[in-house]
């Protein structure tokens, strides 16, 4: 695999009260990439986030206020386009992805010329870490997603994600908010964006829980489907020359 560039590739670690792993998930980063920056989004932590994060030896971008998973997300889209980066690849700051695949995933980005690529935990069976509700949660979505993308997706809820410079320049621009993973795809699938997967093994969480209970579950339902359909009245097909 080749070595990125200097100025090619970003990390970017969106993370909301994440102290119990974030110095680690850093670490990790830097040791599997030497010389790769990575760029922490602390979502208006209220414990010690961002200092663990700039001691493990990150860049760390402060927002002003609690913008959500998308929010923090599009900041880090956003300053990446504008510094001219080419590639940016988003782990979560809760240490379940493992670094050891970002190299995939540039290289997938690199060689396919695809706008995304998502790390899957599907492709090799490797979801032993995903709860019920999640669980029954993908399968639907795969059924709704498959007809609006035109192909099978099998982990549309991973955040284990790497976009090009294309992909940066939409997304830069706008972003869904609050669940960003699935709406993401509809925006490129409107945008006649490519996207892959690739097999990557998912851990348990190093530190705290997830928020997401069953309730939130049912929202997080609703709401994404409510988001994926306006996208869908969104799509405007470019018109034949004449």
């Amino acid at each position: 695999m080749s070595v990125p560039e200097p100025g090619s590739l970003l990390i970017v670690v969106p993370a909301f009260n994440e102290e119990g792993a974030i110095g680690n998930v850093v670490r990790e980063v830097r040791e599997t990439l030497p010389g790769v920056p990575v760029l922490v989004i602390d979502d208006c932590s209220i414990d010690n986030t961002a200092a663990l994060a700039r001691e493990a030896g990150a860049q760390v971008l402060p927002l002003p206020h609690h913008l959500g998973l998308g929010g923090a997300v599009q900041a880090g889209y956003k300053l990446a386009f504008e510094l001219g980066y080419d590639y940016v690849i988003r782990i979560d700051g809760d240490g379940q992805h493992d670094p050891a695949y970002i190299m995939k995933i540039y290289e997938t980005l690199r060689v396919t010329g695809c706008q995304m690529v998502i790390g899957s935990r599907y492709l090799n069976n490797d979801h032993a870490h995903s709860s019920f509700i999640r669980g029954l949660g993908i399968r639907f979505f795969r059924l709704v997603l498959w007809p609006i993308l035109g192909q099978y997706v099998h982990d549309p809820t991973s955040g284990f994600v790497g976009v090009n410079r294309e992909a940066l320049q939409v997304f830069s621009k706008s972003f869904p908010l609050e669940y960003p993973e699935i709406e993401a795809l509809v925006v490129l699938q409107r945008k006649a964006f490519r996207f892959v997967e690739v097999p990557c093994r998912m851990r348990p969480r190093a530190a705290g829980k997830s928020s997401i209970t069953a309730l939130k579950s049912l929202y997080y339902i609703i709401h994404v489907l409510l988001g994926v359909f306006v996208n869908v009245l969104k799509y405007e097909p470019k018109r034949r020359k004449r």
